[in-house]
């Protein structure tokens, strides 16, 4: 059975990323696991630069397909920021509660609905050197009140009106049938199905 290589350590995104990617006929790794440890810089313009940098990276240190994300969040009166640098949004060394909050303080005398979106892309880099992409997004909007535990980064502000609640207060099985990050990897089931069938 062929590998696939997560490439992230980030305990959130593999949260998500194994659920939906579990029933395929591939064997799951992790860079913990292998024992590898990179720390990729994301010097990226772009969420697809950003993601194909983590997966060739990682693909040529482990000789294995791998698979990489990035996502961001992007908030309409802000000109799409903080977009591509959502995870550096409050400093390099700021955490998830920091960044939220900096939102929060950026977006209070913006009236609501505070229109944004969740992006996520998909970079998936095989040993040979090809890379494809895949790309899912949801809509939503930001509330000034953090609201939920199940989730990470900028869910608990990121509210979804048509479910009355933010993103981390979605049960996971909702969750990962209509988030950023869900929807891209039901994009590339597809391509890695035939990767995994064509290599058995």
């Amino acid at each position: 059975m062929i590998r696939l290589l997560l490439a992230t350590n980030n305990p959130g995104k593999l949260h998500e990323l194994v659920p939906l990617l579990s029933d395929l006929p591939l064997h799951i790794v992790t860079p913990h696991v292998l024992g590898l440890h990179l720390a990729v810089e994301e010097t990226g313009t772009t969420y697809a630069e950003n993601a194909r940098l983590k997966a060739v990276a990682f693909a040529q240190a482990s000789g294995l397909l791998t698979l990489a994300d990035d996502s961001g969040l992007e908030v309409d009166a802000l000109s799409g920021a903080p977009g591509v640098y959502s995870a550096r949004y409050a400093g390099k060394e700021a955490s998830d509660a920091d960044r939220r909050a900096k939102l929060i303080d950026v977006l209070r005398q913006v009236p609501a609905p505070r229109q944004a979106r969740f992006r996520c892309v998909i970079a998936i880099a095989q040993p040979g050197g090809a890379i494809d992409y895949f790309e899912g997004a949801c809509a939503g909007e930001i509330s000034l009140e953090e609201r939920g535990v199940n989730g990470f980064g900028y869910d608990p502000v990121f509210s979804l009106p048509e479910h009355g609640c933010t993103m981390a207060e979605l049960s996971s099985a909702v969750k990962n049938q209509m988030s950023h990050r869900a929807r891209a990897a039901q994009a590339a089931r597809l391509f890695l199905h035939k990767l995994a069938t064509n290599h058995c």
